[in-house]
């Protein structure tokens, strides 16, 4: 049942019913009772939001070459590629539409926090100097998102450059840590 609401919602959006979509329209699509769905997903918004991360972040290879810089480049630019295809800003825009209000956290922003996580603490273990996790989130993600979601250019040159902004923080960190001592 998940693959085939999944497809339906993909269906759905990709024709432009992204912010009239209902449960009921979708179940229909999927070939699926609407029930099932309400129970399994309860709202469109959830709904929404587990297609768009599932769309969103599956199949990224967290990039691994022995250099913060050369994996925090690729993985923006694997980001930028992959959020700047008109599907995939029609399932962030869905799920931005869908809400009702704060959340506390998107699961994708979890995603982009483990990933992020995972890449500078094995800077760390190298001895390398880093930016800190939220830097990353708030200076590289942040900003393609918001570019995907707002329909702005997102692409590896713009990626590039806000990575290049995040590393120049972490040097400045450095400095400033390293003449505090």
């Amino acid at each position: 049942m998940q693959s085939a609401v999944y497809a339906a919602v993909g269906q759905l959006v990709g024709q432009g019913h992204r912010e009239t979509m209902t449960i009921p329209q979708v179940a229909e699509v999927a070939g699926v009772n609407p029930t099932s769905v309400y129970r399994r997903w309860g709202t469109m918004e959830v709904l929404l939001e587990e297609v768009a991360v599932a769309a969103l972040t599956q199949g990224e290879p967290l990039p691994d070459h022995g250099d913060l810089a050369r994996e925090l480049d690729e993985w923006a630019r694997i980001i930028a590629d992959d959020i700047g295809r008109p599907k995939r800003r029609a399932y962030l825009r869905a799920m931005v539409s869908a809400r009702e209000g704060l959340v506390e956290e998107c699961p994708c922003w979890a995603i982009r926090r483990e990933q992020a996580d995972e890449m500078i603490g094995r800077a760390r273990e190298r001895t390398e100097a880093t930016p800190s996790v939220r830097q990353v989130l708030d200076h590289i993600i942040a900003p393609l998102y918001h570019h995907a979601v707002f329909g702005l250019a997102v692409d590896g040159e713009y990626a590039a450059d806000l990575v290049a902004d995040v590393l120049r923080l972490a040097t400045v960190d450095a400095e400033a840590s390293a003449a505090s001592r």
